[in-house]
């Protein structure tokens, strides 16, 4: 159903929405650590959410790709398929891990200097200066976001790469239980667990800092499964797809959700499936949608995707001191705004040219590698 260009079957707008969520988190942070707000857009887990949702589009529409050659009934995929992500997400990871470590306590200095002039409630000391081997290997491991005590423990904003991490880890038990109850059914049954497992942490009083936990995103993960498995039904099919979408995102999952926050989430489902499955809507509609996709999947735009983890890992590291820095220099004698400009100016050429050696040099290399290990291992079988 979905306008999918070249022969890989890549939908070209994508690389637009992935470059857009990583600028939206920077930008939300930018806001929150200079004073100066705009309501929705200086809420950078907003971003997060539509990375959550790509992520979970993109796991079905590359399976479904792949489902020939790779049958999910089969235990080589499912070693395939996370051998493939660990090489994806863990060397760029593990490399900024480390450095972000041994930055602590420059970054804690940083956000002191930050906190104290825009008068909020300090950082705790153990996010940016704990360094023992305890909880280098929880997030070594990826464990640390099932644990509250960890989920929030480094100068990284990383809790979303253990929640990205439990979400491959159970993705071959989701799709076999869709499989057997079908899109809608089992979605519904995947949602309704997360959100007792929820309520139930919530009943026994356990908190986690940030929703690193699965069941607290469950259900945004799952509306961009639905959405990709909307490309292989009917039309009318596919509208029933979106419409759950749209139900699960504006679950008060989690904590902290308020109303503008789902309506926005409401919005990201339309605007994703706009996107996707423009052909098939009215022609005064698709028309100038046609465009935008078109747009969003220009090469800057696919450039600005490629960058967009390395970027999200990055940008703190590179923000924080550099806020400081302004706050120093400069205190109260430039507005909240212009101090949110010139952080941008300096951080954004800084964290993308940054961003773009680790692409090359680092990420391209484990992916190299992840895609290198499963033609061995199909070779040996």
């Amino acid at each position: 159903m979905a306008d999918i260009s070249g022969a890989s079957g890549r939908i070209g707008s994508l690389d637009g929405l992935r470059g857009i969520a990583a600028l939206w988190v920077l930008v939300g942070h930018a806001m929150l650590l200079t004073g100066w707000r705009v309501p929705l857009i200086g809420d950078p887990d907003l971003g997060v959410d539509l990375f959550i949702m790509l992520s979970g589009f993109l796991m079905v529409f590359h399976y479904q790709l792949r489902q020939e050659k790779e049958p999910w009934s089969e235990i080589s995929t499912w070693s395939n398929f996370w051998t493939r992500r660990f090489f994806r997400i863990a060397p760029l990871y593990y490399v900024m891990l480390a450095i972000a470590i041994a930055l602590g306590p420059v970054m804690f200095d940083s956000r002191m200097v930050i906190d104290r002039f825009l008068q909020i409630t300090p950082q705790l000391p153990e996010r940016y200066l704990d360094g023992s081997f305890e909880n280098v290997m929880m997030h070594v491991s990826f464990l640390f976001g099932l644990s509250p005590a960890h989920a929030f423990r480094t100068p990284l904003p990383d809790w979303s790469i253990s929640l990205e991490m439990q979400f491959y880890a159970v993705l071959p038990f989701l799709m076999l239980f869709i499989h057997r109850l079908g899109w809608l059914r089992g979605s519904i049954g995947i949602v309704a667990t997360g959100v007792a497992i929820s309520i139930g942490l919530r009943l026994a009083g356990i908190n986690f800092p940030m929703p690193s936990f699965l069941p607290l995103k469950m259900h945004i993960f799952i509306a961009g499964m639905l959405l990709a498995g909307a490309l292989n039904v009917s039309s009318r099919r596919a509208f029933v797809h979106f419409l759950l979408a749209v139900v699960f995102v504006a679950l008060p999952i989690g904590g902290g959700m308020t109303v503008p926050r789902e309506v926005v989430r409401v919005g990201l489902v339309v605007a994703f499936f706009a996107l996707i499955f423009h052909a098939h809507l009215p022609r005064l509609l698709a028309r100038p949608l046609n465009r935008i996709s078109d747009f969003m999947g220009n090469r800057f735009f696919h450039e600005l995707g490629e960058l967009s983890f390395g970027a999200y890992l990055l940008h703190l590291l590179i923000m924080q001191p550099v806020i400081a820095y302004l706050i120093k220099t400069f205190g109260n004698d430039i507005s909240d705004f212009q101090r949110f400009l010139l952080s941008l100016a300096i951080t954004v050429p800084i964290v993308y040219a940054l961003s773009a050696i680790g692409h090359r040099c680092i990420e391209m290399q484990g992916q190299k590698i992840g895609k290198m290990l499963t033609r061995r291992r199909a070779t040996a079988a």
